[in-house]
């Protein structure tokens, strides 16, 4: 039992006084930027994928 608590009592210390934490401010314009950059991929992925069914589409019509 005294194993854990000493194991608890480290953590305790390393993520209080190791660990360097990002600030509010930076993490939140990091996840605008992930969500913008996400959005971003999306309508191109999207774009793509309409363009190619609309080829498909009009390769398979002509036959």
């Amino acid at each position: 039992m005294n194993k854990i608590i000493q194991f608890v009592k480290e953590c305790k210390n390393e993520m209080v006084e190791h660990v360097t934490w990002t600030k509010y401010k930076e993490l939140q314009s990091h996840t605008i930027l992930v969500l913008v950059a996400s959005l971003i991929f999306a309508v191109i992925i999207a774009l793509i994928d309409f363009s190619f069914d609309k080829g498909l589409k009009a390769l398979y019509d002509s036959f």
